[in-house]
């Protein structure tokens, strides 16, 4: 890999995205929109929010960074960018990286106007750090975007993207512990938890949500959901492919 093909990949991402005004309001305003929505569906009902709402608050950016991130790098496929460049002397873990750095900045942004937006705007009651509420934040949209960029080398079209949701991301959200603790689950289901990313980052919210400090439980959380996404990154760029047939 060399660094400066990667921030000259990251750059040209960004620079696409500035005129896809639609994928950037995806990215940055749904998880907002959706927490606006969540607190005033629970309105008479303060505790549920603030039950949950710590949780949702990682989930929210984790989906939507999946499914941006999935159908722009397809698309970049399916228009023959990625042959073009794949062709200059720019290495897959480049591209990758690229890819990774440019969507993870705008991750920043999406999460610090989310956690902002629950902390001060909407009364989420947090015992723990709001900057640690951010952090876990930060690494369940960078997770976000790396399951995207890997499960696009397994799409033919922006539809068959789109179904790789269904696959990846709901039996997470149905395991991670959000609508009841994982050790409640039937052994076998609380087994299968157990290797999730995604209930590492609802469990890492959780600790924020009830702990004032930093907790051992806190750090094996947030190191398993970086490593999850650094380990889905080297996949992404050993199965990274030129085109699509």
């Amino acid at each position: 890999m060399n660094p400066n093909r990667t921030l000259a990949t990251a750059a040209r991402v960004l620079r696409q995205l500035r005129h896809d005004p639609r994928s950037i309001a995806l990215m940055i305003l749904v998880p907002c929109v959706m927490l606006l929505l969540l607190r005033y569906v629970f309105d008479g009902s303060p505790r549920t929010f603030d039950s949950i709402g710590a949780a949702l608050l990682g989930v929210f950016p984790l989906i939507t960074m999946f499914l941006v991130t999935s159908i722009a790098t397809l698309r970049e496929r399916t228009s023959g960018t990625l042959e073009r460049l794949l062709a200059m002397p720019l290495a897959k873990g480049d591209l990758i990286a690229g890819y990774a750095l440019a969507f993870g900045a705008i991750a920043v942004i999406q999460s610090a106007l989310a956690t902002a937006l629950a902390l001060w705007a909407l009364g989420l009651d947090v015992t723990g750090s709001a900057w640690l509420l951010l952090l876990v934040a930060l690494l369940d949209a960078l997770l976000g975007t790396a399951l995207g960029l890997f499960v696009s080398a397994f799409a033919a079209s922006e539809f068959q993207a789109v179904q790789f949701m269904p696959a990846v991301i709901f039996p997470q959200l149905l395991l991670c512990g959000l609508f009841t603790p994982r050790e409640n689950m039937q052994p076998v289901l609380e087994a299968i938890s157990n290797v999730l990313p995604m209930s590492y980052a609802v469990d890492g919210m959780n600790e924020v949500l009830r702990h004032p400090d930093i907790t051992g439980d806190f750090i094996r959380d947030t190191a398993i959901v970086a490593a999850c996404a650094l380990l889905v990154l080297t996949l992404g760029a050993a199965t990274l492919r030129r085109r699509t047939p």
